[in-house]
């Protein structure tokens, strides 16, 4: 493999990793223990949050021009969501700040609702989102208590199915364009069954063609590592 001329590794981003978490210490590795260089041009195609996990493709070399590329491929998620209440970050980064009703939902009721957002869809990113508003990040905004006007983003949802439903939470395949945020979808399904709702797991399955089964976790890329050293 040559990673300077430009490689594209398919990753299992694990459970509490930042998505520069896993391109820092993939360029780490390699800069240490292979190239023996300091330097090295590493990049990831599509941002993760540190509680989802899944597919995460990372671009080394020459290869990172593909970026591009691979970001505007649709997307496909596993997502469980707690109904009846909700967070600020509409996910577990954050405690429950109210609760809501859910004595009304039913699998049927959420079974009418999930159709309405197939399509296209205006969504609002999550205060708590690496978005850029006036140069700055909205988390920064938000962390430090400061009220934002984010602007909603036009999206596709390609499907939506509901896998499960029991007691308050619904599991959910999504398949959807660039950008979306399964947070805030969480946040607009809770709103149209008239209750509240925030994210409480989340597993990106597949980039375009790229699945979850075609990826390696840190320790199968180490090994990786220690096959390509040893052959050298």
């Amino acid at each position: 493999m040559d990673f300077k001329a430009g490689e594209v590794l398919f990753f299992d981003k694990p459970l509490g990793w930042t998505s520069f978490d896993v391109v820092n210490r993939v360029r780490w590795k390699l800069c240490r223990e292979v190239l023996k260089e300091k330097k090295l041009k590493v990049g990831h195609a599509g941002t993760l949050d540190p509680l989802a996990t899944g597919v995460m493709i990372v671009c080394t070399g020459k290869k990172t021009k593909e970026i591009d590329y691979y970001q505007y491929q649709t997307k496909e998620y596993i997502a469980e969501i707690c109904l009846g209440a909700t967070t600020p970050s509409f996910d577990l980064e954050h405690p429950i700040d109210a609760e809501y009703p859910t004595e009304h939902i039913t699998e049927e009721l959420i079974r009418e609702v999930l159709p309405t957002f197939l399509g296209e869809i205006w969504q609002t990113p999550p205060a708590y989102s690496a978005i850029k508003v006036d140069g700055k990040r909205a988390y920064d905004y938000a962390r430090k208590g400061e009220d934002v006007e984010i602007k909603p983003k036009l999206l596709v949802i390609d499907e939506i199915e509901l896998l499960s439903f029991a007691d308050r939470v619904m599991k959910i395949r999504v398949v959807c364009s660039k950008g979306t945020y399964i947070r805030a979808l969480a946040r607009d399904i809770g709103k149209a069954l008239q209750s509240g709702a925030h994210l409480i797991s989340l597993r990106r399955t597949r980039v375009g063609n790229v699945r979850v089964e075609d990826c390696m976790n840190m320790e199968q890329f180490e090994e990786l590592l220690s096959e390509i050293k040893a052959n050298v």
